[in-house]
């Protein structure tokens, strides 16, 4: 979090991304590939990308940025470029942990925002939910929007740790004061757990708009509202 309110703090106008992932998040993206990490194993990464309209000034604060973080011990490691190619790789590091975590079989996934100084504490809690039944439980995302992607995988889908993820992921997250889905939506497989998010009268006012909207029910039906709405 301390990388991440510096980088909001020097930074400023031109920080565009800031992404968090965790060691067995990146492991996923190299291992299955048979590609390497640019810097060595740590818990954490954090992939920060910068988007002003005046390069050199930008490289300047972006240098300026990681040798403070890294003088006061903050980040231990870090590098930088302004190269296209390499910009590409290093974001490819991001992009291919969903597709890599698959080559464990199977995956729980879930997209949840949570308040910021929470923004790791579920991974830790699901871990000791699920033991040894999870190959990888594992996290990475948005830590600007406080948005995190949850991965738990396994082996095979068993009915025995589906038990054991859910409702427990959206209990967890709606403890926190959160939102059970961030960026994906609810969709088909959320509208039960969107209890966990809204309250009853919430649910109630939305119900009423979708009735006066659409009374019918042929915009994008069955999604979002719980069916016994």
């Amino acid at each position: 979090m301390k990388t991440f309110l510096l980088a909001k703090q020097q930074l400023g106008e031109i920080l565009s991304s800031c992404e968090m992932i965790d060691a067995q998040s990146l492991e996923c993206s190299t291992k299955p590939f048979n590609h390497s990490s640019p810097i060595p194993e740590y818990p954490f990464y954090m992939l920060i990308e910068t988007s002003g309209s005046r390069v050199e000034h930008d490289e300047e604060k972006l240098h300026d940025f990681l040798n403070n973080s890294m003088e006061s011990g903050i980040v231990l490691d870090g590098t930088t470029t302004n190269e296209s190619r390499k910009m590409r790789d290093i974001w490819q590091l991001r992009e291919r942990i969903a597709p890599g975590i698959l080559y464990d079989g199977f995956c729980f996934k879930y997209d949840v925002s949570v308040p910021l100084k929470h923004f790791y504490d579920i991974i830790p809690a699901m871990k000791e939910r699920v033991g040894s039944l999870a190959t990888k439980v594992c996290g990475y995302g948005h830590i600007g929007d406080s948005n995190l992607h949850l991965n738990v995988s396994c082996p095979e889908f068993t009915q025995e740790i589906y038990k054991l993820v859910e409702p427990f992921v959206y209990e967890f997250t709606s403890n926190l004061k959160g939102s059970i889905s961030a960026e994906h939506g609810i969709g088909f497989l959320k509208p039960n757990y969107l209890k966990y998010s809204k309250s009853p009268e919430a649910l109630d006012l939305m119900r009423e708009m979708k009735t006066l909207l659409d009374p019918n029910g042929i915009l994008n039906p069955y999604k979002v509202l719980p069916r016994n709405l």
